[in-house]
């Protein structure tokens, strides 16, 4: 389906691809693999077309339609979710209205045997095929069953897509994507902002999809289940495998193995002719046996062992400075935002020392902490404070928001650096995998595992004695995962961290605070302690939604004792379901205020308010109001019988 042949991509006298050749088939699932800034992100982008090779060609069929997911995007703003969805489907109206026009046209015409009135009939027919392959369910019915597929729910399909993270709007560009129904799907990372349900949703489509896909991801696990093949790139050179990921891992090690053994054996024979040869040159006697091996040795093909990317991240925080004995301290603390409560009453101490992770489901509140922590966000209610002499390095998960995109990787160092360090900066930069040219690069050409790095170098810039980092493995290939793990482990500050990723946290922390239906819960020990208490494979299995609890079976009871038991505990169900009607109603109240205040302020806005932001908070207030509302009324009806 479509052929690379002898690709090459230059930078100046660098080759970041040194004619590469593969071809991709049209049912073929291939993980794209390779270190961060190898290639992968660019030899996409060659296929789509948005960037052209310096050498070499890319063969498509035409009219091939190819759906490309890059790790970074810009998002449309404006519309809901649905109607931003629906617009992939813009081209049925398009050929709707071809139709029609063409209809009405062949109306007017009389010139039955004409030339023009065949040819009209034919694209008549051409766009009445198109559209009967296109009948069966409904745009709005496709797009709500890849939304919901996403983790979308009913409710959150009309609200506009600047309402959401940028997590959530990849997810809509996700839908947009599969909607259009390519021939083949191009995937950068695209499991970095879903949770397990979407991810297992979106690991079935792709199994049961028909085209081609090239699929660049850090997931071994997702790697394994959804391709059959690997490629890698290395050094600018392309390795191709028939297997998927963790059989890959193997035979690579074995082909290397096989092939240092064979050299070395090659060695050892080349270097005992060169010593016969040198040794016999000048003895008449010996002059045919000489030149006869000369020319064994001048038609010996030689073996080489395939280049090998040695390079390494070189990671060492700084020591830190000692702090108080309490990090920080939660006390019956509830976090959120107005009009959202994401937890309440949580009991948090972090000690200096200890290497801490925040665990749950998307949106539970372990990013709201973080904030809580950083002094971004005030708590609703409870206490949060942080110790005595406490430096805070603070790495956030969205780094594409934070970095300059205008900026060069060396000027945004230079922008934060102060002091000695900055006439050291490109040694600091070369030790974080930036050489060469590398440092003149602007931020907005940087990979996703790239950015990563440039954050953790900025990160080292400001010593602290206790780093809060916000799932900081997003991007990051296996062995930069690694060498962080190891750095952290090795730091004699107190650690928070962010993270989905089992074996980085596995030997790293020794606490958790499961985020869990509004709820913080301490875990003291290993995560794999957690895993095994809990019965899981891994946290990822934290993310699924809660299932329904049982329904409690119904015995009778005769003995007196029981009854009086029974009638006990029904009484203090009851006060539970009063108390909690009690809460709905004034939440329900401020709700309303609030949504009655920002309807005057829209209706009438001043010049210094933002009515992007009133309209977030309005919506985020309607949300909750319309929740609210909903379990009163349940409640109320569960009071009444």
């Amino acid at each position: 389906m479509i052929s690379v042949n002898n690709v090459t991509v230059s930078f100046g006298s660098w080759n970041l691809l040194d004619s590469i050749s593969f071809h991709m088939g049209d049912h073929d699932k291939i993980g794209l693999t390779g270190k961060n800034g190898a290639g992968k992100s660019t030899l996409m982008k060659l296929i789509t077309g948005e960037e052209v090779p310096t050498r070499g060609s890319i063969e498509k069929p035409a009219g091939i339609r190819i759906g490309y997911l890059p790790q970074i995007m810009e998002h449309h703003k404006g519309h809901s979710v649905i109607d931003e969805v629906l617009s992939v489907f813009d081209y049925l109206h398009e050929m709707e209205s071809q139709v029609a026009d063409i209809t009405a046209e062949l109306a007017r015409r009389e010139d039955y045997e004409s030339a023009g009135y065949a040819a009209l009939i034919e694209r008549l027919n051409s766009l009445n095929d198109r559209l009967a392959l296109e009948s069966g369910l409904s745009p709005s019915a496709q797009a709500e069953k890849v939304l919901f597929g996403l983790g979308f729910h009913a409710d959150e399909l009309e609200r506009h897509t600047e309402t959401f993270s940028q997590g959530w709007n990849m997810r809509i560009e996700l839908a947009k994507m599969l909607l259009r129904k390519p021939d083949v799907l191009l995937l950068d990372e695209p499991t970095n902002h879903l949770d397990i349900e979407s991810i297992e949703w979106f690991e079935d489509y792709l199994k049961a999809f028909r085209g081609s896909v090239l699929l660049v991801s850090h997931d071994r696990k997702f790697l394994d289940n959804v391709t059959s093949r690997t490629v890698e790139i290395l050094m600018g050179h392309l390795h191709d495998y028939k297997v998927p990921y963790s059989q890959y891992v193997i035979l690579r090690a074995e082909r290397l193995a096989q092939q240092t053994a064979a050299y070395e054996n090659q060695q050892r024979m080349i270097q005992k002719t060169e010593d016969f040869i040198n040794r016999f040159r000048y003895k008449p006697t010996k002059s045919n046996q000489v030149q006869s091996r000369i020319k064994a040795l001048e038609k010996l093909d030689r073996i080489e062992i395939d280049e090998t990317d040695n390079s390494r991240l070189s990671l060492k925080f700084p020591p830190a400075e000692r702090s108080g004995d309490v990090v920080f301290l939660g006390k019956d603390l509830s976090a959120g935002y107005p009009g959202k409560v994401v937890f309440s009453h949580a009991q948090i101490e972090i000690k200096r020392g200890e290497k801490v992770a925040l665990i749950g489901r998307n949106g539970e509140g372990k990013t709201t902490l973080m904030r809580v922590i950083m002094g971004q966000l005030e708590a609703l209610k409870g206490q949060a404070r942080l110790g005595n002499n406490v430096k805070l390095g603070y790495y956030a998960q969205n780094q594409e928001d934070i970095l300059d995109p205008s900026r060069t990787v060396l000027e945004t160092l230079d922008r934060i650096a102060v002091g000695e360090i900055r006439t050291k900066l490109r040694d600091l930069l070369g030790a974080f995998l930036f050489k060469g040219e590398d440092i003149d690069k602007k931020v907005s050409v940087l990979s996703g595992g790239e950015r990563a790095r440039l954050g953790m170098a900025c990160l080292m810039l400001s010593p602290c004695n206790v780093l809060a980092l916000d799932e900081p493995t997003n991007h990051m290939d296996i062995r930069s995962k690694d060498v962080l793990k190891q750095a952290l482990q090795a730091f004699d500050g107190t650690l928070i961290v962010v993270s989905h990723d089992r074996d980085f946290l596995d030997g790293l922390v020794d606490k958790l605070y499961e985020f869990r239906d509004g709820r913080v819960k301490e875990h003291l020990g290993s995560v794999q302690e957690f895993l095994e208490k809990r019965k899981m494979e891994s946290l990822r299995e934290l993310e699924r939604s809660a299932p329904a609890a049982p329904k409690a079976e119904v015995k009778v009871e005769t003995a007196p004792s029981r009854d009086f038991q029974a009638m006990k505990q029904q009484s203090k169900e009851q006060r539970k379901l009063k108390n909690r009607v009690d809460y709905l109603e004034k939440e329900i109240a401020k709700c309303e205020s609030r949504m009655g205040e920002i309807e005057k302020i829209l209706a009438n806005p001043g010049n210094n308010d933002d009515i992007l932001e009133l309209t977030r908070e309005y919506l985020e207030r309607k949300r909750d109001n319309d929740a609210f509302t909903e379990e009163w009324a349940s409640l109320m009806e569960q009071i009444g019988n």
